[in-house]
């Protein structure tokens, strides 16, 4: 079987984070989140992956090199950003003539992939679309079903907090969908090609399940994937609580919380406290400082007795000793000394 991750989107809500990696090249704990993706589609019989961006295409690169053996990867340049349906067309020609997965890469979730196949296959579907309850669809639009899960429509962003179905972003197509749109231009799935396949009569399914799913478009939800997979909510993934990953040196005095992932190499001096928070590679944490529900970026310093508070800071970045930085967002290489 055969599978399009989509990788190309540029990771706005994430900055500075994604200034100077990709999103889904971000860490999950130990790894970055696209080999858990690729973990995944292995173990659901998928052997071939195709990725595609136009965007920090060159960071891809080292993770390119390091993925060896299953699945085979193939890469596709996107000259510019085409959307997810155009992205997925552009891909077409490397996916077979049989029903295929198309997902987005940003998307951590434990679905059964292997029984959204079968689900698709019994229900002769053009395009089954997995789906994930939510008690407060504001940020996602809604999708209509039939009692036997036939898609109805796609409902716009509810104005006010109500709870329903949404696009979970992983699909098994049929490369008929496609037919009739022109490939080279930006094309969307969820408006474009869903809505036609439905309008021509064509069968288009969602899939319920109960499976994990976060989008991890924000600093606040990319921590709680972290902290869902030290609780063990994720299916296939165990950690322990804190994690602290390869090479990285926590003082005895330091005071880490059960929710506080500390990276490789990182240094966490006497008498600092880290909770709730997540420390990629290479960041140092002085002695007395504090990271509080908070994000650092590789290589990152917070400075003898300062106070990172709700806030991201980006890679190599640095807050000053003693300084205080509460709801603020450092970016790249640059030094912070105290809160605005």
């Amino acid at each position: 079987m055969r599978a399009v991750v989509l990788v190309g989107g540029q990771g706005t809500r994430l900055r500075p984070l994604t200034e100077t990696l990709k999103k889904e090249l971000l860490p999950l704990v130990d790894r970055p989140l696209l080999h858990h993706t690729m973990d995944r589609l292995v173990r659901h019989g998928v052997d071939h992956v195709v990725l595609s961006s136009s965007y920090l295409e060159a960071s891809f690169g080292p993770f390119l090199e390091e993925r060896n053996g299953s699945p085979v990867i193939e890469w596709i340049t996107e000259p510019e950003p085409l959307d997810t349906g155009g992205a997925i067309l552009n891909a077409l020609d490397r996916v077979g003539d049989e029903a295929f997965l198309a997902m987005n890469g940003d998307v951590i979730t434990d679905l059964d992939l292997t029984e959204l196949r079968s689900f698709h296959e019994r229900s002769s579907a053009a395009a089954t679309i997995a789906l994930h309850r939510v008690e407060d669809a504001r940020a996602f639009g809604l999708v209509s079903t039939a009692s036997d899960g036939r898609v109805l429509e796609f409902r716009e962003k509810p104005a006010e907090a109500v709870s329903g179905d949404i696009n979970a972003g992983t699909y098994l197509l049929d490369r008929r969908a496609f037919e009739g749109f022109p490939a080279g231009e930006p094309l969307s799935i969820e408006t474009a090609v869903f809505p036609a396949l439905i309008g021509s009569g064509r069968a288009v399914y969602g899939f319920r399940s109960d499976a994990y799913w976060m989008d991890l478009g924000t600093p606040e939800k990319y921590r709680r994937a972290q902290f869902d997979a030290l609780d063990g909510r994720m299916h296939g993934l165990r950690y322990e609580a804190p994690y602290v990953g390869p090479g990285a040196h926590v003082d005895p005095t330091a005071r880490l919380a059960p929710h506080a992932v500390i990276g490789a190499g990182v240094r966490v001096e006497r008498d600092a406290e880290v909770a709730e928070s997540v420390v990629l590679a290479g960041a140092r944490i002085g002695a007395g400082a504090r990271v509080l529900d908070s994000i650092l970026g590789p290589n990152a310093e917070v400075g003898e007795g300062a106070s990172v508070l709700e806030s991201v800071v980006g890679e190599s970045a640095q807050v000053g000793a003693g300084a205080t930085i509460e709801d603020a967002r450092v970016p790249p290489f640059t030094e912070a000394r105290a809160s605005d």
